[in-house]
């Protein structure tokens, strides 16, 4: 079964209905990503996540076919937020490229601490869990960490341009590299409740760069 697709909308401001059906959709997507990403898709019954919103079961029903199309939804949703915050931190031209990268960091301790390290990563959450979860989950979450390789590979060719990074490394090699040891730098963050590991990968990234 496959999430319904949304019809085109009609210009001007949305009727008082139209906007209360948005709204509900998206308050069961930010509440699916806060289970999913505390407590992983398999774990996340459908009920925890109807009742902290005050919807129906019914009504879930109506905005997404099953479990599986929420949970896509949910990544998609992610996703398109996380994506935008990598073009404001790792695309910044203005801040020279490392910099950029220690100010993402900053960032995701930011988050991390104001959770009190309870949440993580959800695309690297579900990748942990990803031979319990539907099979459709697996190339859709290989695509986005791609997208992020690609990203950071642009910031680090303009490191190397600046003379900020070894023009020997390929950049590519290395941003794939980053995200790896990211995920297993977040995961070690929420054990240890700190942000240290996260420092401490930067730290080392860094050194890598030279």
């Amino acid at each position: 079964m496959t999430e319904k697709t949304p019809q085109p909308r009609k210009r001007g401001r949305p009727k008082k209905s139209e906007r209360a059906h948005l709204d509900t959709r998206a308050e069961l997507i930010q509440s699916g990503l806060a289970h999913f990403t505390e407590f992983g898709f398999v774990a996340s019954g459908i009920d925890m996540i109807l009742k902290k919103t005050g919807t129906p079961k019914g009504s879930f029903y109506y905005y997404f076919d099953s479990k599986e199309a929420f949970g896509k939804a949910v990544i998609d949703n992610y996703a398109r937020f996380f994506a935008k915050r990598l073009d404001g931190c790792l695309l910044e031209h203005s801040v020279d490229p490392v910099t950029r990268i220690t100010q993402f960091v900053a960032l995701s301790k930011q988050g991390m601490v104001k959770h009190q390290f309870t949440r993580g990563c959800l695309v690297g959450n579900l990748g942990q869990e990803v031979d319990l979860l539907p099979e459709t989950f697996r190339a859709l979450l290989l695509a986005i960490f791609s997208e992020w390789q690609d990203k950071l590979a642009l910031c680090l060719k303009e490191a190397q341009q600046q003379g900020l990074c070894d023009k020997s490394k390929d950049p590519h090699a290395l941003a794939e590299f980053f995200w790896v040891g990211w995920e297993g730098a977040v995961s070690r963050a929420k054990l240890a409740q700190s942000t240290k590991p996260l420092d401490s990968y930067l730290n080392h990234f860094l050194m890598l760069l030279k």
